[in-house]
């Protein structure tokens, strides 16, 4: 099982994939927008989504976990 977590401190954009979505790595899964940027969060492994933990409007804090993935 792998984390994924939050590069930076900021506001969720968009999630970009479901739970139960196949990913691998690198695939692009989440966008937060912290300076008014938007900044591409990708999978550290691949597998499949088991949980995320965050929705769109939702603040994170570098280090946050985002989601599992199994």
């Amino acid at each position: 099982m792998a984390e994924i977590l939050a590069p930076l401190a900021g506001k969720v954009w968009e999630v970009l994939v479901e739970v139960g979505a196949k990913i691998e790595e690198d695939d692009e899964v989440l966008i937060i927008e912290a300076l008014k940027m938007e900044n591409t969060v990708y999978a550290s492994s691949g597998g499949t989504v088991k949980e995320i933990k965050v929705k769109k409007g939702d603040s994170v804090e570098d280090g946050a976990v985002l989601m599992i993935v199994e």
